[in-house]
């Protein structure tokens, strides 16, 4: 076996009667959940085999954990199909994905048929009530090596379509083991899952309670409405550690929901997805002094993270957190224009990553492999492959990275990655919209629609609604009589953004 049952495995055996997972309906002891994802995965043996896709279609609750676990017994990776997102982009990533089968429950099964309407379904509900057969899922687990994949994330695509990125086992308990032994993770936290589970913050989350046998509490997606409510869970389940992103934070700071009641039980708080505010952050600080603040950075594409900043606390970040050093086994490093090693400070470069912590790559998307997972032009002596990230970055005077911009279309927005294409196309697509491009005004954190067309703005939106989730949903309109055209035919971006967009 080499993949992160074994975490389970090891943590069910020193802790079988604590709290494992738990959420706002129900919590597993660390015995229960094991049996739980046996089951499960006993279940499903009949129903695909090794190496195979399984879609995941259920709530974020604790349930939707054990689901990713027996898929791992049954030798499978998992993709999870988020039931917040439009009908129309989960059918655009199930027919890339082609799974085996997807894992839904009984509440949902009536949606999925919907949705799905030519993909095998299994209710959760059918596949907890399995006798575990401890032999078959031996005899898979006996042909399991760490490079087999563990789950696919899908993220924005700029040509309108989802891609999927394949992380491995390997790169996950590479990561995992020194993510815990960095941030002094132990049996002792609770772990406060914040992060959707296709999202790849939640990975963390996961994985590190169950390698050290500590406790994740889901928090439900409503409380993110209700800051409240959401101090009321974190005070309840006395989280110790929060690893979320930055868009969840500033909901808390937003509303001044810690002036109401502070979880004095926290003990680490890591962030990531985008730039942290400078006032967030004060105002975290100010009611949590003593707690640990960690600065991560890293797409979905090298698992996670490749860099940390541990925040010190007389330290003045008037201009910037950087996004600090490389985890350990990851080398991180950045190349210029014509692709030479960059060591000066304050010298402008590409981020780029090597090691065990790539994903495997795209799925099904041989042209988007080859253009950013490549050879590393600094080694022309033997195949080694980095990812090459579009971030730019500089380094400090401290030797430490500060990010500086994106090199295209692709921005952070509410803690997603996103491809301004990908809005475009849907815009392109409403009727009555005869062309259309999407801005990013990074001072106001808006995506600005641009638009050539008689459609009204209210049946923009809401046709927008039925091919967009939310985060990409657009945050400004600007309709025109007629786009402004470049000298190579092309919509003219520069103008554009030089008379609608505030960058200062």
């Amino acid at each position: 076996m080499a993949n992160v049952l074994q975490y389970l495995i090891r943590s069910a055996e020193r802790f079988p009667d604590k709290c494992a997972v738990t959420d706002d309906l129900r919590s597993y002891t660390y015995a229960e959940f094991c049996h739980l994802t046996r089951a499960i995965g006993s279940g499903l043996l009949p129903l695909t085999r090794p190496r195979r896709a399984v879609g995941v279609y259920l709530p974020k609750n604790a349930q939707a954990v054990a689901a990713f676990f027996g898929i791992q017994w049954a030798g499978c990776f998992y993709s999870v199909l988020n039931t917040e997102l439009p009908g129309n982009r989960l059918r655009q990533i199930a027919q890339t994905l082609a799974p085996a089968v997807i894992v839904t429950c009984e509440a949902l099964l009536p949606q999925a048929k919907e949705i799905f309407p030519i993909c095998p379904l299994v209710c959760l509900e059918t596949l907890a009530g399995q006798a575990v057969d401890a032999e078959a899922l031996a005899s898979v687990q006996a042909r399991a090596i760490d490079t087999d994949p563990l789950y696919v994330n899908f993220t924005s695509g700029s040509t309108g379509v989802p891609k999927g990125i394949v992380v491995c086992s390997r790169s996950v308990t590479d990561f995992i083991d020194c993510f815990t032994a960095l941030f002094s993770i132990t049996e002792q936290d609770v772990i406060a899952n914040q992060a959707p589970f296709d999202f790849d913050v939640s990975v963390k989350d996961i994985y590190s309670a169950m390698k050290v046998g500590a406790t994740l509490a889901v928090v439900p997606r409503e409380l993110f409405s209700a800051p409240v409510q959401l101090m009321d869970f974190l005070c309840e389940k006395q989280a110790t550690t929060l690893i979320w992103a930055v868009s969840a934070l500033c909901l808390i700071t937003g509303f001044h929901a810690l002036d109401y009641k502070t979880p004095e039980s926290l003990q680490k708080i890591l962030f990531s997805g985008e730039v942290m505010p400078l006032r967030a952050l004060k105002e975290f600080r100010k009611h949590l002094p003593d707690v640990c603040y960690v600065n991560l950075y890293g797409p979905t594409e090298i698992t996670c993270n490749c860099t940390y900043h541990i925040l010190e606390k007389d330290r003045d970040y008037a201009s910037g957190i950087p996004i600090g050093i490389p985890f350990p086994n990851e080398d991180v490093f950045l190349l210029d224009g014509e692709d030479r090693l960059i060591t000066a400070p304050d010298t402008e470069g590409e981020i780029c990553v090597r090691g065990t912590a790539l994903a495997l790559g795209y799925y099904r998307c041989p042209e988007q492999n080859s253009a950013h997972f490549v050879q590393n032009p600094l080694n022309p002596d033997y195949p080694e492959r980095i990812y090459r990230t579009g971030d730019l970055g500089k380094y400090n005077a401290y030797g430490e990275i500060v990010f500086l911009a994106r090199k295209d279309s692709q921005i952070k927005h509410m803690g997603h990655r996103i491809e301004l294409g990908e809005i475009e196309t849907a815009l392109s697509a409403v009727p009555g919209i005869r062309r259309g491009c999407c801005l990013y005004e990074h001072k106001t954190q808006k995506i600005v629609a641009i638009y050539e067309g008689s459609t009204e703005q209210k049946a923009l939106t809401e046709a927008l609604k039925e091919k967009l989730p939310n985060y990409m949903l657009p945050n400004r309109y600007v309709p025109l009589e007629e786009m402004p055209i470049n000298l190579n035919g092309k919509i003219d971006r520069t103008l554009l953004k030089h008379q609608y967009i505030k960058e200062n």
